[in-house]
């Protein structure tokens, strides 16, 4: 048994650490960076607070992840025009009509400079799927455990690479149609982004038709099980958690939030109601998920016990039956951040709202400067880190006093939700990458 202590190291060194920020919002998709000592003020046009920024090819709107010294993130190339963002509080449901070839591609940058290290092109042809004016064919953000990285373009396919660009394996899924459930040919492409836990790839891919969760193995991508979900299309990504008797997938959803047996997909709770265009992704902390979605009349927030099992129907009048509910204050797009027992939900029209996570009492409700909030809040170190379409980001203050630290405006839309390591935030906005902080040591 010589070889098992080279075994053992290797499980090691897999292990995500806390410079890593592995999946959307980093791990568990909590949004919130460990042991950094943040900025509270700084100047995006200042390369004095500026480390780098790189161009970035294409249009994409999924997040940068971490692992090590390398930064990955995904984009489409249009070979003919790729189109501008449409920002702004609007309510045009209409499709980009771009026909044009597209190339969907993986960028593999270096953390500490912004160098380029490799790009991959994994697909080309005409997207499946029209895209909404302020979406992108390539809005899923990856996934990586230091060995595999995962990026799902939805109706491109599913791939699995090593961290140096190579190709495992790769799957497809046919065509995963998104788009307005009440207006099915108002396409607004794919957004369900990949997570890896324990050698498996969890896929949601709630769609106009066929929707399903999946899981798959992280070696071949063999799919271990199926289940199939009778859902609208929602654009968040799944949330994976051990909660002690046994690891849930928790998802959001209007007819069918829930939670699922990670080994079996056995369904283990479900939630009927709520906000008709689910985009958050649910949030864990404390022995409760987090879910909102604020598209329609009820717009909740609301907690669910770990330990809950069963169905409950928020429209049929059973929200007693949950940890609690706060009504008409969900978030459209962005995913809520919890921090130290308060929860805080960025609205789509820039109201920000501060819950007591074990009751959900409200602490404060604040407007932000004005604008469309759609990319999520990430924060440490007592700062939050809230962007707009506009290009504003803020810096505020965490805590039951609501103050913003410094604003500061970049000159391209931000719509991606920021990563962080050591100490360093790294903003994706409409044509580069920056890096915000003090270098590394």
């Amino acid at each position: 048994m010589r070889f098992l202590p080279a075994i053992l190291l290797l499980c090691a060194t897999l292990q995500a650490g806390p410079n890593d920020w592995p999946s959307f919002r980093g791990p568990q998709s909590s949004g919130v960076a460990p042991d950094s000592s943040l900025p509270a003020e700084f100047d995006l046009a200042s390369p004095d607070d500026v480390l780098w920024r790189a161009d970035t090819p294409g249009l994409g709107l999924s997040s940068p992840i971490i692992w090590g010294d390398k930064l990955f993130l995904t984009t489409a190339v249009s070979h003919s025009d790729n189109g501008a963002l449409r920002t702004g509080l609007y309510g045009d449901i209409a499709s980009v009509p771009d026909e044009s070839e597209h190339s969907w591609k993986t960028l593999a940058y270096d953390k500490q400079t912004g160098k380029l290290l490799w790009e991959r092109e994994l697909h080309r042809g005409v997207p499946k799927v029209k895209r909404h004016e302020k979406s992108s064919h390539a809005s899923a953000t990856a996934a990586t455990d230091g060995e595999h990285l995962v990026v799902f373009f939805g109706s491109e396919g599913l791939y699995c690479l090593d961290l140096d660009g190579e190709v495992r394996w790769s799957k497809g899924f046919g065509t995963l149609d998104a788009g307005f459930f009440r207006v099915p040919e108002a396409q607004w492409e794919f957004g369900n982004s990949p997570v890896i836990h324990k050698g498996k790839v969890v896929v949601l891919a709630d769609v106009q038709q066929g929707g399903f969760l999946a899981v798959l193995s992280l070696e071949d991508g063999k799919e271990l099980w199926r289940v199939s979900r009778d859902d609208v299309p929602t654009w968040g990504a799944p949330l994976v958690v051990s909660t002690g008797e046994r690891t849930q997938i928790v998802v959001n959803g209007w007819r069918h939030a829930g939670g699922y047996d990670f080994e079996t997909g056995e369904e283990l709770w479900s939630v009927n109601g709520g906000g008709d265009i689910p985009v958050p992704t649910p949030v864990y902390g404390a022995g409760r998920f987090f879910l909102t979605s604020a598209h329609g009349t009820m717009s909740p927030v609301y907690a669910v016990s770990s330990k809950h099992r069963g169905a409950v129907d928020l429209a049929a009048g059973e929200a007693d039956r949950l940890d609690w509910v706060a009504r008409r204050k969900g978030s459209y797009m962005a995913t809520p951040l919890l921090m130290d027992g308060l929860l805080y939900v960025v609205r789509w029209n820039g109201v920000l709202v501060c819950l007591e996570a074990a009751t959900g009492a409200v602490v404060y409700q604040e407007r932000l400067p004005p604008g469309a909030y759609t990319a999520s809040p990430v924060g440490g170190d007592g700062k939050l880190y809230v962007a707009n379409e506009e290009g504003d980001l803020l810096v505020v203050q965490a805590g039951r006093e609501f103050s913003i630290l410094s604003e500061t405006t970049s000159e391209d839309p931000i719509l991606a939700t920021p990563a962080i390591s050591q100490g360093v935030l790294y903003l994706r906005t409409a044509r580069e990458l920056i890096a915000i902080g003090s270098p590394a040591d």
